[in-house]
């Protein structure tokens, strides 16, 4: 059951999706498939509300083609997170410390899984590997500023 915990000062409140897989890897994978799913599907649905009103027309195609776009973005995105938070995971475990080498590398994992299964060239596989990497890393580091 989702719940909703706002925290003291003047910052976002942090919601947390509990479901039970039994495993843990599998609990964070498909906590992060489920919410970078629910933001990406939400980006879709702002940015076609707007565009609907800038028209100022909507027509049930509109709505059928936002939907279909809501669902494949969700479902890529979801998919993206899933599998990052499971690399990160898996190499938390793998190494037996938590520090920023875990996204380091489970952000180069993912982009190089993502890269090859999207069939591009080696070299591409290779600059989406790094770019995942630099972009996971960064990410961990903004983490320990807050």
């Amino acid at each position: 059951m989702p719940y909703s915990r706002f925290s003291g000062s003047l910052s976002s409140p942090k919601v947390d999706v509990v479901i039970d897989m039994g495993n843990p890897f599998l609990n964070r994978t498909v906590d992060g498939f489920l919410k970078i799913g629910t933001v990406s599907a939400s980006r879709v649905a702002a940015e076609e509300t707007y565009h609907c009103i800038k028209r100022g027309s909507v027509s049930k195609h509109n709505i059928q083609e936002t939907l279909k776009k809501m669902c494949k973005e969700g479902a890529y995105w979801g998919t993206v997170a899933g599998v990052y938070v499971g690399m990160e995971y898996g190499m938390e475990r793998i190494r037996g410390t938590y520090d920023w080498k875990n996204a380091l590398l489970g952000g180069a994992v993912t982009g190089a899984l993502v890269s090859a299964a999207s069939n591009n060239s080696r070299d591409k596989v290779i600059i989406d590997a790094i770019t995942g990497g630099a972009v996971a890393t960064a990410a961990e580091f903004l983490n320990y500023l807050t």
